[in-house]
Formats: C-alpha cells, structure tokens, sequence
C-alpha cells in the first residue's frame, strides 16, 4: 500500500508473513527488552508497578544504555493499543513531530503469522507551507518506514529463537 497524506497526517501501512506462530511473534516484536540489538535501540520503561499496558510509558535511545538513562531530549513514547498476542500501539513523541506505529499478528492457513504494520506521522509543530512543500518526502520517508521495519521482523523472531 502507498503512503497516503490527509491534511498534515501521512500514513503507511504494509506486511509480511512469517513462519512461527503468533505467540512467539509477539514476544519477538511487541515485549519491549531494555535493550534491541536488532535495532540497536535501548528502552526504559516507566514505573508503572505491572508489565506493558495501555498507558506505559517508555523512552527509547539509539545503542547499548548499559544501565545509563537516556539522554535529555531522547524520544518519549506511550503504549496506545494493547491486545496481547494480536495488537500494539505506541505513540512517540519527538519535536516537531509525533509518530504512532501500530503493530497487528494475525495467523495464517500455514499456521505462521501475518504481521500488519501501519504508521503515521503527523507534524506539531512548524510552517503549515513548508509541511506542504515536504508532503511527497514524507509520504516516501514514512513507507521506507514501514518497509524497513517490515524487513526487520525475521531477524526480530531469529533473535527470540535464539534466546531460547
């Protein structure tokens, strides 16, 4: 599917299938580890005193944090959608800008699973003419977006396996 632009808000949406089933496809992509070496991204949960809901917050910096906090100014996000084995949706706050991923498991006839993954960028900040002129770059930044975490979700279930 295209990215596709309505008002300032840009969205693209993709999928692939794998071959494992969905409930080790969601420990692959939907249980935030301190650290993803897949993405080579740290994560920080908020103290919500349980495990990721709706409303967890979290932040997540580029590389290893190896038990430093993030930097001041490292991107914010909250868990938006949370149905266990099927959907998460986060939201990421960065400035000018916020994007929302959302991630959707479904099984296959094979037994595998389909992995649905949509995201929307919207700008909140910044000139409404320059958000115009750039329409086209971001519609084509947001689906090589998806694409690249698309290409990424095998590598995410390899990774589980070999954890064990």
């Amino acid at each position: 599917m295209a990215a596709t632009t309505s008002g300032d808000t840009t969205t693209a949406s993709g999928s692939c299938e794998v071959p494992q089933p969905r409930p080790d496809v969601w420990r692959a992509l939907a249980v935030l580890e301190p650290y993803c070496a897949v993405c080579d991204v740290s994560y920080v949960l908020g103290e919500s005193g349980r495990g990721p809901d709706i409303g967890t917050t979290f932040v997540c910096a580029p590389g290893r944090l190896d038990g430093a906090e993030p930097a001041v100014g490292a991107p914010r996000g909250e868990i938006v959608a949370w149905e266990p084995e099927q959907l998460v949706g986060t939201r990421l706050e960065l400035t000018p800008e916020t994007w929302t991923t959302r991630i959707e498991l479904t099984d296959t006839a094979a037994g595998g699973t389909r992995v649905g993954i949509t995201i929307t960028h919207e700008p909140t900040g910044g000139s409404r003419v320059v958000r115009r002129l750039q329409r086209g770059a971001m519609r084509r930044l947001v689906q090589r977006t998806v694409d690249a975490e698309l290409s990424k979700v095998p590598a995410h279930v390899a990774r589980l396996a070999d954890r064990g």
